[in-house]
């Protein structure tokens, strides 16, 4: 059971499911910002690994989570606590916005307009990732359909499913993982980002996950 979840979604297996879908994106990123390595980048719920192990790095990026990290050493990384909801953490000037897979967990519809206007209010241009609603495959749980089951069903699948990596068997605590992801879907995220493409990431022609492109 360990080799099926490694091999699903363990970040350091460069052959998982999830870090298959994360160099995708990077080349479409590359693809859609061929100018990256000169850009000062605004990153909403990012970490320093993620850019550490990026196949490009901006000028300078600013990295911005609620959760404190080590400042990193390199001095174009620079790493800021903060809530990527509120204004005051665009401070400063920024050719572009990355956000991925922090839409789904900001907590409810507000809390997402509002990060969508401090991406707008940040850079002209920004990329924003969140997985999508209909995909079958709830990315969080890799469980089917998860997203549509009850919530009690929802705490009872978090209690016990071993291939999800936000297993927990404390019921408490299960019921506030379920409650911190409410996934959307693509009409939602048009009216979050009206102006930007909406490109649709697919696998096996499934709409995995929507990434709002503006450039």
């Amino acid at each position: 059971m360990q080799r099926i979840r490694d091999s699903l979604i363990q970040p350091a297996n460069p052959a998982s499911f999830s870090a298959r879908a994360r160099a995708r994106r990077w080349n479409v990123m590359q693809q859609r910002f061929p100018d990256l390595s000169a850009m000062r980048v605004l990153d909403l719920g990012g970490t320093p690994r993620f850019w550490r192990a990026a196949p490009a790095q901006p000028a300078h990026v600013t990295i911005v989570n609620l959760r404190p990290v080590d400042q990193p050493p390199e001095a174009w990384m620079q790493s800021v606590v903060g809530n990527a909801c509120r204004r005051d953490v665009a401070l400063g000037q920024f050719d572009l916005v990355i956000s991925n897979s922090l839409l789904e967990h900001v907590g409810g519809a507000e809390e997402r307009r509002r990060l969508a206007a401090v991406v707008h209010e940040a850079a002209d241009r920004h990329w924003v990732q969140t997985p999508n609603r209909y995909f079958p495959i709830e990315p969080h749980w890799f469980f089917p359909w998860f997203q549509f089951l009850p919530f009690r069903a929802q705490v009872l699948v978090t209690r016990a499913w071993p291939l999800s990596h936000r297993q927990n068997r404390n019921a408490a605590r299960a019921a506030r993982i379920v409650r911190e992801v409410e996934l959307i879907g693509r009409r939602e995220m048009q009216q979050l980002f009206p102006n930007s493409e909406l490109w649709v990431e697919r696998l096996m022609g499934l709409p995995k996950s929507l990434v709002a492109i503006r450039n």
